[in-house]
């Protein structure tokens, strides 16, 4: 399960004030059709809400705890029956990782100027 910091939660829980749930999750439960969708949704979007239409709060609970484990994804927030879930795009990764490396000394062009 992916941690995050108290920064990071506040600030991912502003990004996803205005998202609408992509994923639900119905009187079946948290299915492997569903895990993947939601695994689908991360990929393309890195930060989801799923509904969860039940009453238990424990089923929630653990609903967002298996999605984080099983997904490598991190909980954002659990408000009613709204999960709100974050797992980085492997894009994120690369950037990060190219951030770290120095960039490759070149010759450097110049501009030229030709008069005709």
């Amino acid at each position: 399960m992916l941690q995050l910091s108290s920064a990071q939660v506040r600030e991912l829980r502003a990004r996803a004030h205005g998202l609408n749930p992509v994923v639900s999750i119905s009187e079946n439960g948290l299915t492997d059709a569903v895990l993947k969708e939601i695994d689908v949704c991360l990929k393309a979007h890195e930060l989801i809400k799923v509904r969860v239409y039940g009453d238990s709060r424990d089923d929630r609970l653990s609903y967002l705890e298996r999605i984080c484990s099983e997904l490598g994804a991190a909980p954002v927030q659990h408000i009613g029956k709204l999960l709100v879930v974050y797992r980085p795009g492997p894009e994120d990764a690369t950037k990060a990782a190219a951030s770290r490396r120095p960039a490759p000394a070149g010759p450097r062009r110049t501009k030229r100027s030709f008069q005709g």
